[in-house]
């Protein structure tokens, strides 16, 4: 109360009294934090609520459910989520289309989570819930798909501890979030720290694939401190400048892009590619480079050279010096990838990287796109990109010329 948080919804119930939780904690000398936890005693009671609890309870979410922007439903197995219970739930996802995200308990039968928005498991809980091992990206996308089609869910998001996230959408391209962890010193409250942000941030409007980007960077920050620990806003802004910085590593010399392929393609990954010059980026390049990484599990772009623009635009170009036009594509969030190429052509980079989709934007017409024959000749397939009528680099710099003319 004295935070300003509604408490309208707590049900007392004198047969149960509040869990406590005892850390026993041990020092830890030659360690660079001071204690570490060697066991928790829990004194509660985890038998199912009696039939007025339970009535409270649905009450309360009929009551309240309605003023809410998303409903997180964490399950810590203690009796509390009866089938009444989570039926309510179900009920205002249903009717007032209210974001539901559930948190199970560990078991094999989620039916109990049918029909939430989204389920939140751990990698364990998944693979005794699904029957999946999750072994490579492959068993990830059968376990998040199993997760979806069983439940009947928009979304999966299965937490893999020091592999970070996986998000299976039900439309749309999976994805694999990488973890942020530097030091793991306790993992006390990560799980409860992802599903908290991850409602925080749809609550708040964004998209899911949004918010589970930032519920990985606050469970990892949580990671890094002793015990459940609040994170701050602060904190997990300061972790996204830090993450922008190392942006220029998705820049990579040939040899190395093409063993790091190797090890996504092995995980079953899909590889999309575009190229081009990108001089004076802008938003036919953006939608361009967008409509790729739709394609495909990650994108590669293949960037000219300043030589080589230089020798297929004139001498006047490229206005941008491959080194800042590099970082500027590495900046973008679709963009995995980015590989610099000397050649007038693209063809010899293209049969190097084979990738499963090629995409070009569509003023150049199917026929016209470099590499098609090659692409094609390994099963993979070219995709034509909508244009952007009135918009190209050439244009633009004319325009410059002509507004700022003495």
């Amino acid at each position: 109360r004295g935070l300003g948080v509604g408490v309208e919804g707590v049900v007392e119930d004198p047969e149960r009294p509040t869990t406590v939780k005892v850390r026993m904690m041990g020092q830890v000398q030659s360690a660079r934090r001071a204690v570490q936890q060697l066991l928790r005693v829990d004194y509660e009671k985890t038998h199912a609520i009696g039939p007025k609890a339970e009535k409270k309870v649905v009450r309360a979410i009929e009551t309240l459910g309605p003023k809410c922007d998303a409903i997180v439903v964490s399950d810590y197995d203690k009796g509390v989520l009866s089938k009444h219970v989570m039926a309510a739930v179900a009920h205002l996802r249903r009717t007032r289309n209210i974001p539901t995200i559930a948190d199970p308990k560990l078991g094999r039968d989620y039916s109990l989570y049918s029909h939430m928005t989204a389920v939140m498991a751990n990698r364990y809980e998944t693979e005794l819930a699904t029957g999946v091992r999750l072994t490579g990206d492959g068993n990830l996308r059968r376990a998040g798909k199993r997760l979806v089609d069983m439940l009947k869910l928009d979304y999966a998001v299965i937490t893999l501890d020091r592999d970070g996230i996986f998000f299976y959408p039900r439309s749309g391209a999976p994805e694999l979030i990488p973890t942020l962890a530097k030091d793991v010193y306790d993992v006390t409250g990560a799980g409860d720290m992802a599903v908290s942000v991850l409602g925080l941030v749809v609550g708040s409007g964004h998209s899911f694939a949004e918010a589970v980007h930032l519920a990985n960077v606050a469970a990892g920050i949580e990671c890094g401190k002793l015990g459940a620990t609040p994170v701050s806003k602060d904190e997990i802004l300061a972790e996204l400048m830090a993450k922008q910085r190392s942006a220029m590593a998705k820049v990579r010399p040939l040899p190395d892009l093409l063993r790091e392929l190797s090890e996504r393609r092995r995980a079953g990954q899909r590889v999309a590619f575009t190229n081009g010059c990108f001089d004076l980026l802008h938003i036919g390049h953006i939608e361009c480079i967008k409509y790729a990484r739709r394609h495909g599990d990650l994108l590669v772009v293949g960037m000219n050279s300043d030589a080589s623009v230089r020798q297929l635009k004139g001498p006047n170009r490229p206005i941008l010096s491959q080194q800042e036009r590099a970082a500027i594509l590495a900046a973008l969030p679709e963009v995995d990838y980015v590989v610099i190429f000397d050649e007038l052509s693209v063809a010899p980079l293209i049969k190097k990287v084979r990738p499963d989709v090629l995409v070009k934007g569509g003023d150049v017409g199917t026929d016209g796109v470099v590499g098609r024959d090659i692409v094609e000749s390994h099963g993979g397939k070219v995709l034509l990109a909508p244009v952007v009528e009135g918009i190209s680099t050439t244009d633009i710099v004319a325009r410059i010329l002509e507004r700022y003319k003495k």
